[in-house]
This record gives C-alpha cells, sequence and structure tokens, in this order.
C-alpha cells in the first residue's frame, strides 16, 4: 500500500487542484472576484497577526470567525443557487468555455452598427464586458448567444422589436443576452437632462469595468460610458479607434489598421 501512496497523493492533489480551478472559473463571471480579493486580504491580516502575536487581531477573529462564515453564506447565496440550478440542468460546463477573441472585423461590425442606429435615431445600450462579470445583469434579460453582427444589433433595437428596451451585454465577439436591466446612476454630476439610458449606462460602469455605448434617442449622439463618466458626442472615427484601444490593450495580439492614422508622406 505504501507504494501507492505517492499516486494516490498526486490524484488527491490533481482533484483539489480541479475543484479549485472551476471554482475560480466560476466567480469570473460574477462580482463575488471583489469579494475574494477582500477575502484574501483578511487571510494573510489573520496570518500575519498569528506569527507577530497582535493578541487584540486574533481574539477578534476568534470571535467573529463563525460570524463572517454565516456572512458569506448571505452574500454569495445568489451565485450559489444559480450554480446549483445550472448544474441541475447540466448548464454549469458550458459555462466553463473559453470566450473566443475579437478580431477587426468584430469592432468594424460593431461600429457600422453604431452609425446606423445613430444616423436613425433609434436608442440603444451596449455593454461590453471586460474583466468584472454580468452574469448578474445577464440573466435579467433574453438570452442571446449569437456571434455579432451589424443587422443583428440593428435589428434587436429597432422600436417594434420585443428586445429593444435595456441593453445588449457582449462578451468576447458575442452578443450573450438582450433586454438586460442595468443599475441607475445617482450621480449629481451628470447633466439632468440625460434620460435613463444615459443614467443605466453610467450605472454599470460605476460597479464594473465595463465599457458601455450609448445612443441617445433624441438626438442619435453617441456617448461612451467607463468608470464612472461619460464621453459625448463621438464621430464614427473617435468610436472606432476608442475600441480597437480598448481592445488592443485587452488582447494584445489584435491587428490595428486604421486608414485615418497613417502618416502622410
Amino acid at each position: 500500500m505504501i507504494q501507492w501512496r505517492w499516486a494516490i497523493d498526486a490524484i488527491d492533489i490533481l482533484i483539489v487542484a480541479g475543484f479549485l480551478y472551476f471554482v475560480l472559473l466560476w466567480i469570473q463571471g460574477t462580482r463575488a472576484v471583489n469579494l475574494i480579493r477582500g477575502l484574501i486580504f483578511l487571510a494573510g491580516l489573520f496570518v500575519l497577526a498569528r506569527v507577530l502575536g497582535f493578541y487584540t487581531i486574533n481574539w477578534l477573529f476568534d470571535k467573529f470567525a463563525a460570524a463572517i462564515l454565516v456572512l458569506l453564506i448571505i452574500v454569495f447565496q445568489p451565485e450559489l443557487r444559480r450554480t446549483l440550478e445550472q448544474l441541475g440542468r447540466g448548464r454549469f460546463w458550458s459555462r466553463l468555455g473559453v470566450t473566443s477573441t475579437p478580431g477587426s472585423w468584430f469592432i468594424r461590425s460593431l461600429v457600422r452598427a453604431v452609425e446606423g442606429l445613430a444616423e436613425e435615431k433609434i436608442g440603444a445600450l451596449i455593454v461590453l464586458e471586460r474583466n468584472t462579470g454580468l452574469n448578474e445583469y445577464i440573466e435579467s434579460g433574453t438570452r442571446v448567444d449569437a456571434r455579432i453582427s451589424t443587422e443583428l444589433l440593428i435589428s434587436i433595437f429597432k422600436p417594434r422589436s420585443l428586445l429593444h428596451d435595456g441593453a445588449v451585454v457582449i462578451q468576447g465577439d458575442r452578443i450573450l443576452a438582450a433586454g438586460c436591466l442595468l443599475p441607475l446612476s445617482e450621480s449629481r454630476l451628470l447633466d439632468k437632462r440625460l434620460g435613463t439610458r444615459h443614467r443605466a449606462a453610467v450605472g454599470i460602469s460605476e460597479v464594473s469595468d465595463a465599457t458601455v455605448i450609448v445612443i441617445s434617442e433624441a438626438t442619435g449622439a453617441i456617448s461612451i460610458a467607463e468608470n464612472g463618466y461619460l464621453t459625448r458626442f463621438l464621430t464614427r472615427e473617435m468610436l472606432e479607434e476608442k475600441l480597437f484601444a480598448l481592445y488592443r490593450e485587452q488582447f494584445p495580439r489584435l491587428e490595428v489598421k486604421l486608414p485615418w492614422l497613417k502618416k502622410k508622406k
């Protein structure tokens, strides 16, 4: 039995490593990532207090350890329930796939759609997911899970479409959901003349690192919300340059070809 101990230990380690890997993939699509960072900080503080002999901090950790455990269950309750439901439906493993990397065709298709919507003064709200998961908001809408195209985006926001209200969430080069509900910003710095669509764009950018494109239904103006700030009245060239810079930073291997940026000979 002893001679097989190393094999049993190896299998044991692989199972634990695999479990931790799937847990990390699970929380990647939720806001729990920020909470996990906080927990890691607390764990580091606890270890430091043990090593250096900080009696007061050790006493606090010992007294509130059970309360912290209960608090974690309450905080993660939506994610735990969602995961168990997906596991029961057989959808859990489909969430563990790799997001495809957008190409230049993706940006140009998106820009053409935005330009077409702006010309027709059709209000639209397009959320580009980055590192912070948006599953909570994706599940508030209708699942689409289709490769992005100019025609599909325009058809979603047409006034007669059943999905024109709410936001479209894009992950990689795929439209995950449409008609999604987003949190509204309560910032007093926003122009009071701006409506719910612009406040929702800023709102989601305040709680995540998403980049949000918003088109005004009244004027057809194109705006981008990032990190709680709204940049208004973008031209097609400005939008395309912004998106290429964004995805070049996120996916360094993305080819960037902007004709108007070429140096004149």
